[in-house]
């Protein structure tokens, strides 16, 4: 007898009246909560075949919570344990205040029974200790399924952490930002590296906010860099403009592109069309909706439009050679009016960029005009808008 059989013994004869739980729904809670009561998982066989003797699936107040099996039933249920073992983990189910000892005078394991056969007394193992502690069993249960979800909470935000901070220095080196992405790399490697297999919440948040704290630095950093270039183009902007004394004209909406590229030799273009005055902006839009819904505040002047199909042009995967290719054979408006016809058709075409560098090398040739690929645009919009309408 040790003072944890004592107070099992002692709880469950305070068994509260009408408590009823469902035994296999404990068991399941004691299954997932067994590192916090201290079982191990042979013992829970053990008690997996205890549970078996009882002939109800409810563990009741007054059904009579005493199993009584011989060691050799006990065995077979527990898939043929020897006897020492079975003994070893059955002590340890006690000592767990999983069940206790309720010994006849001579230690052996029977029931007295009525003349009508309903038994009386028994003498056995009593499973009232896991009725006494369901709630406590299912407060460990899920305290298991909390722990676990934190777990995975953390381990699914370092890993986009990993992931962003990763694509953030490969931009950084792509895009030639200044800054130390050697010691940064190294860093973030000394990081990722620490990073454990297997590892508690505790030890995997430290590394968390390390990530964390990483991945602002280099975010910052680089949208540092993109707002120097911000001003630094809004400044050639307003430049160009005062410079440029004709009225027609159109600054480039993305400055880098040409100053990366160099100095292009001058080449016989055709004359192009003015789409402002050819195609109003109206028709366009209607020919071509899906341009509009990347563009927040709307577009309602051929700047708003040219802006937009300039930051369309990233999302297509137009890379900026063929934009810019496009921009020196059709001009500006024009390029506008192209890529909101790509997009609207951005399905049905592989290759964006591609499909470009063609147009503009047939604008060269003066072998390609806007204006039947705007037509046939507005041509299957009315097509759908008829179709929705039958």
């Amino acid at each position: 007898m040790s003072l944890v059989q004592l107070k099992s013994q002692t709880q469950a004869k305070e068994l509260p009246a009408g408590k009823s739980a469902d035994k296999w729904q404990v068991y399941r809670w004691l299954c997932e909560g067994k590192d916090i009561v201290g079982v191990g998982d042979r013992s829970l066989a053990v008690l997996n075949a205890l549970l078996s003797f009882l002939p109800d699936n409810e563990l009741a107040e007054g059904s009579g919570l005493i199993v009584f099996p011989s060691n050799t039933q006990l065995s077979l249920r527990a898939h043929g344990m020897a006897n020492a073992t079975l003994r070893r983990h059955l002590a340890a189910l006690i000592e767990c205040g999983l069940i206790t000892r309720k010994d006849s005078p001579n230690g052996k394991r029977y029931s007295h029974k009525d003349r009508g056969g309903e038994i009386t007394d028994a003498f056995g193992f009593s499973l009232a200790p896991l009725l006494v502690r369901s709630e406590e069993l299912r407060e460990a249960a899920e305290s298991v399924r909390a722990a676990a979800r934190a777990l995975r909470l953390v381990r699914e935000r370092m890993t986009l952490h990993r992931r962003d901070i990763a694509k953030l220095i490969e931009v950084g080196l792509s895009e030639e930002v200044p800054a130390d992405w050697q010691g940064i790399w190294t860093r973030f490697r000394t990081i990722v590296d620490n990073i454990p297999r297997k590892a508690s919440l505790g030890a995997l948040e430290p590394i968390l906010c390390d990530l964390a704290v990483l991945h602002d630095e280099v975010a910052i950093l680089l949208e540092k860099h993109v707002n120097a270039e911000n001003m630094t183009a809004n400044e050639s902007h307003i430049d160009l403009q005062q410079q440029n004394s004709k009225p027609d004209s159109y600054s480039d909406f993305e400055p880098g592109l040409r100053k990366a590229q160099g100095a292009k030799p001058a080449l016989k273009l055709p004359v192009r069309e003015d789409a402002r005055k050819t195609y109003p902006l109206g028709l366009v839009l209607k020919a071509c909706p899906e341009i509009a819904d990347y563009a927040p505040a709307g577009i309602s002047t051929w700047s708003d439009m040219m802006r937009t199909a300039a930051q369309v042009r990233g999302m297509l995967g137009i890379s900026p050679s063929a934009y810019e290719e496009a921009l020196d054979a059709i001009g500006h408006e024009n390029t506008a009016i192209v890529l909101a016809c790509i997009l609207q058709r951005s399905q049905h075409i592989s290759s964006a960029g591609g499909y470009l560098r063609v147009l503009a090398m047939k604008a060269r040739a003066g072998e390609f005009s806007v204006g039947p690929m705007l037509m046939a645009a507005l041509g299957n919009v009315r097509v759908v808008d008829l179709q929705i309408a039958n």
